[in-house]
């Protein structure tokens, strides 16, 4: 009987307008962006500056900032001049707000569930069409508005007929640099969101599980709603939503990025799940390669495996590899023997490895 193999890859993604927030793209052929958001009082500008320069050097893209009060609005004002990623205001309930900080912002949230009837959205279209600055109209299943809820219930519809009739009402103020989310604390529902939206516009989506919890919690919350979503080409940009986890709200957002296949940036670690076969320190070993390597950003596989059943198997797939046996073991470069060592000097030898393979391929 002949075996038939069917290979799974992403889906192409979902062709989408595209808008741009600052200097970053988002939707049509733009790379998917990694969002994030401070978690200070916005008007302390300090501080607030401080969590922006952590994201940045984290490798975020673009940054929310809540505005809550007036002086919210002068923090923020002092905080763009200084800020090395473009600024998303996060407006709820004053539309007024709005308009004083699109006059420095980036682009404009909006939460159609509280922030007013149509006179106030449609003043915030034409301050936003003035500086050519995008709204994402952000759905939430937990703040939507009351003819909705009423109807349909905390529901996938009432989301996406949400979504439909604030989208309807901004292209009513000949209004299209639009991103839209459809957010819910469950997985299930927020994917099943995007999914029933996304053939329905063009306009990009902003991928996000909100309120997902600590960083437990929220990785695998995000890991499935965003990776399948991601997998099945919906999504032009994201935020994995952590409490209080700036920098880890991006270090999972590009691994998922990464382990969906869809967007391949910094090392992918193949390493033993640890069995009573090790002869090695293995745990150690992969303690220290990911903190000396955490800095790369360039695709590359690495392989750290202790284990006799698959550590050359594997190793003959990566870019670079650790072979452990019993108190020495094996340097590998695609596949070929490269050194033979001591398990002291393993560790060493494979980072040197890396980098010499990274400086290989900027040859």
């Amino acid at each position: 009987m002949d075996l038939k193999i069917i290979k799974v890859t992403p889906m192409q993604r979902y062709k989408t307008r595209q808008i741009q927030v600052g200097s970053v793209k988002i939707g049509g052929d733009a790379p998917i962006s990694v969002q994030s958001m401070t978690f200070s009082k916005t008007r302390d500008v300090a501080g607030t500056l401080e969590q922006i320069n952590r994201l940045y050097f984290a490798g975020c893209d673009i940054v929310r900032c809540a505005v809550f009060n007036k002086e919210d609005i002068e923090g923020l004002r002092e905080i763009k001049k200084s800020s090395p990623l473009p600024i998303v205001a996060d407006i709820h309930f004053n539309h007024l707000y709005a308009l004083a900080v699109s006059e420095f912002v980036d682009a404009i949230r909006i939460n159609p569930g509280n922030i007013g009837g149509k006179e106030k959205i449609r003043k915030v279209v034409n301050a936003c069409k003035e500086r050519n600055l995008p709204i994402r109209i952000g759905v939430n299943s937990g703040s939507l508005e009351e003819q909705f809820e009423q109807k349909y219930g905390r529901s996938v519809e009432a989301m996406v007929q949400s979504a439909l009739y604030n989208i309807k009402l901004l292209e009513d103020f000949d209004f299209l640099d639009i991103a839209v989310s459809l957010k819910s604390s469950d997985t299930v529902n927020t994917m099943a969101a995007y999914r029933a939206l996304r053939p329905m516009v063009d306009y990009p989506f902003h991928l996000g599980v909100t309120e997902a919890g600590t960083v437990f919690h929220a990785t695998i919350k995000s890991a499935i709603a965003l990776g399948g979503l991601l997998m099945e080409g919906i999504g032009d940009t994201m935020r994995v939503s952590i409490t209080g986890g700036l920098e880890e709200e991006i270090r999972v957002a590009k691994a998922i990025l990464q382990d969906s296949g869809v967007q391949r940036s910094g090392l992918n670690i193949i390493s033993c799940p640890t069995c009573g076969r090790l002869q090695s320190d293995l745990v150690s070993a992969i303690k220290i390669v990911e903190e000396k390597t955490a800095h790369i950003t360039a695709p590359l596989n690495i392989s750290v495996m202790g284990c006799i059943v698959n550590a050359i198997g594997e190793a003959k797939g990566a870019d670079v590899a650790i072979a452990f046996g019993k108190g020495n073991g094996l340097i590998m470069r695609h596949g070929e023997v490269v050194a033979r060592l001591p398990e002291s000097e393993l560790v060493d030898r494979f980072l040197q490895e890396i980098n010499d393979e990274l400086k290989a391929r900027n040859e």
